[in-house]
């Protein structure tokens, strides 16, 4: 465990907090320092084993000759329905005392939890571990708990997870897996600095860590990204979330009208990222928990009390919704999305974000989905959703046409 050089490193990157102020989104932005500051402490520690996967890519040259998806109700595998734990001031990485039980909070990812998942656990450590000796219990199997359990047994510290159900019953299962940290907050909020760093820190903690996790064993690849609008789009491509994001899209770009097949969208956006397919990620990760000695305890800690009667007192919430009921935060809410899968195309490799749906092409099949329904608990399929999304996705590709 490397104290004194986590040490330097909150007190640095508080130094600068402090300095800065009350500023906003502006002011965070302006200041390099905190950027190249945090980055510098969030370069991944590679292990060894991860080096020899290779990098896995199939992107277009152009997107003239895209294939379109074959949009019909009898294509249809399975529609299913989760949720995201959105809070509107986005996720809450933080230290809570509960007498002798010392608890780092990570959870409330919105839509952006296997996303951010290993950089806010890479922030929770740095909070948790300063001075801490023996083992550690981590609460959730998601895709924040298994990549916070991974990160602590690098560093040497022995893990036990506690969850109430494990892959592929989990919420990340649900995920469509898209590289991008979208509805991690709410966009009309001013972000403090502090947060802003967190986000960026976050953000590029993980896309450099899922680069170093390319190929079929994690199920992670290489996609290119369309968005596409009949309107002009509201930021340029240096401006909003596109500005957190700075480096970390690459071949973003506007297309001409003659440079892709979307008919009747003289609107079209690129940008190249990373498919991250759940259902082989997680238990990927789950087992490499396993075999690196940590335990696994199937089971759900209902409230405070039994927590605390834990043997490990040093404790990683990654709970997710479960943190709105276990620790009382108000607010916790849940995002309800549906997700529309139809029969694999393997020839198609791209993704699409269309008005409110998008689509991702994974092995496991097509994945439409777009639906955003906050404070809707259920966990069961709407027809009527699922119907407007193969409506509108099939307008979408039958419209396509070379360029």
């Amino acid at each position: 465990m490397e104290t004194n050089r986590e040490a330097a490193f909150i007190a640095s990157r508080r130094s600068f907090l402090k300095s800065a102020g009350a500023g906003g989104l502006t002011a965070a932005l302006s200041l390099g320092s905190v950027r190249k500051a945090l980055a510098a402490r969030m370069r991944p520690r590679i292990p060894a084993q991860l080096l020899a996967n290779a990098f896995s890519a199939d992107l277009p040259e152009s997107a003239c000759h895209l294939p379109p998806v074959r949009v019909a109700a009898d294509r249809e595998i399975r529609t299913v329905a989760g949720l995201r734990p959105f809070r509107p001031s986005g996720f809450r990485v933080e230290l809570e005392k509960f007498g002798t039980t010392t608890v780092v909070h990570n959870y409330g990812h919105g839509g952006g939890g296997i996303t951010l998942s290993w950089g806010t656990s890479r922030l929770a450590l740095d909070l948790g571990l300063q001075g801490h000796t023996g083992p550690v219990a981590v609460l959730g199997s998601g895709a924040v708990g298994l990549a916070t359990a991974r990160l602590l047994q690098e560093a040497g510290i022995p893990v036990t997870v506690y969850t109430k159900a494990l892959p592929p019953d989990t919420t990340s299962n649900i995920a469509g897996g898209q590289w991008f940290p979208a509805s991690v907050y709410d966009p009309q909020r001013t972000l403090t600095p502090e947060f802003t760093g967190q986000f960026q820190a976050a953000a590029r903690y993980s896309y450099r860590r899922y680069q170093i996790m390319t190929g079929s064993k994690y199920g992670i690849r290489w996609m290119r990204n369309y968005f596409l609008s009949k309107e002009p789009f509201r930021f340029p491509t240096t401006g909003g979330q596109f500005s957190l994001l700075q480096g970390l899209l690459p071949e973003l770009r506007d297309l001409t009208p003659q440079e892709h097949p979307f008919v009747n969208m003289p609107y079209v956006r690129q940008f190249d990222g990373l498919l991250i397919e759940p259902p082989v990620y997680l238990p990927a990760v789950l087992d490499e928990v396993r075999l690196a000695g940590g335990k696994v305890v199937v089971g759900e800690v209902q409230n405070t009390d039994q927590m605390r009667k834990l043997p490990e007192k040093l404790v990683f919430n990654c709970t997710g919704l479960g943190a709105k009921a276990l620790f009382g935060d108000a607010e916790l809410t849940p995002v309800r999305g549906q997700l529309a899968f139809l029969l694999p195309q393997p020839e198609v490799t791209y993704a699409t974000t269309y008005e409110d749906t998008y689509m991702f092409s994974r092995r496991d099949g097509i994945l439409l989905g777009g639906s955003h329904e906050a404070g809707d608990w259920s966990l069961d399929s709407d027809m009527e959703t699922k119907i407007a999304v193969l409506a509108k996705q099939k307008e979408l590709f039958d419209g396509m046409r070379s360029c």
